[in-house]
């Protein structure tokens, strides 16, 4: 059936250049579409998906899709930290000096006196995967007693979520409901985290970034389009570990 969706979507006026692929996914109810950072376009559809019903979709979508995928090839490059003194790192929006210290028993990353300090592990690599752990950490804590009464609001069961290392994406949703954010998005200020998470909460009821699911969106926060325009701003700025 993914073929038949294939030239489908190839018969529309996709713009010139467009990387695209389309993947059947067994256990999804409705079209989803991903763009990846690089800016290439998947197409996730169910098993059974009606090819016209798909390109009906994608169609509609296409002025949306043209703007992001823009938006994705005209990303800076993804941000490198040197991790020496001084160094700025942002955690819920409020910025913060590093400050190495001692490696040694009981050493580790910690916010003190307004100082986020790091243990001199040795290497960029070490010090780098430190501060990810310190990030998913107070991340999981700031999130478990936010997330129930946000989405007890949406009127959703998550079945779980966590804070983790989630690559290129900034949330996952699986279809069973369990809720992954990105420990960068924890550098974000809350109003952007709560984003992220209520977007992927949304996702427990629709799969898809279709007018149902931004319907849900605009339900569970009405300023939704100030948020979204917000992130995709500021999100290309977000320090993912890599240090030089």
């Amino acid at each position: 059936m993914s073929t038949s969706v294939q030239q489908a979507i190839a018969s529309l006026p996709l713009p010139d250049g467009w990387s695209w692929r389309v993947e059947s996914r067994p256990r999804r109810r409705t079209l989803g579409i991903e763009i990846t950072p690089d800016g290439e376009v998947l197409f996730a559809v169910p098993a059974d998906a009606d090819p016209r019903a798909v390109a009906a979709a994608v169609r509609s979508r296409l002025p949306r899709l043209a703007d992001e995928v823009g938006r994705r090839h005209a990303r800076p490059a993804e941000p490198v930290k040197e991790l020496v003194g001084g160094s700025s790192f942002a955690y819920l929006g409020r910025r913060y000096r590093l400050r190495p210290v001692p490696a040694g028993p009981g050493a580790r990353v910690r916010l003190r006196a307004g100082w986020l300090e790091l243990p001199q592990y040795g290497t960029p690599a070490a010090g780098s995967e430190a501060l990810a752990e310190w990030y998913t950490d107070r991340g999981r804590r700031w999130l478990a007693p936010r997330a129930p009464a946000v989405a007890l609001r949406i009127g959703v069961r998550p079945t779980g979520i966590t804070v983790g290392d989630l690559g290129q994406r900034w949330g996952s949703c699986t279809p069973d409901g369990f809720i992954t954010v990105h420990w960068a998005v924890l550098q974000m200020p809350a109003d952007l985290v709560d984003f992220v998470l209520i977007h992927e909460l949304c996702h427990v009821k629709q799969p898809g970034h279709g007018p149902a699911f931004r319907r849900a969106m605009s339900l569970a926060l009405p300023d939704f389009e100030r948020r979204e325009a917000w992130f995709e701003r500021d999100e290309p700025f977000l320090w993912r570990g890599a240090v030089r």
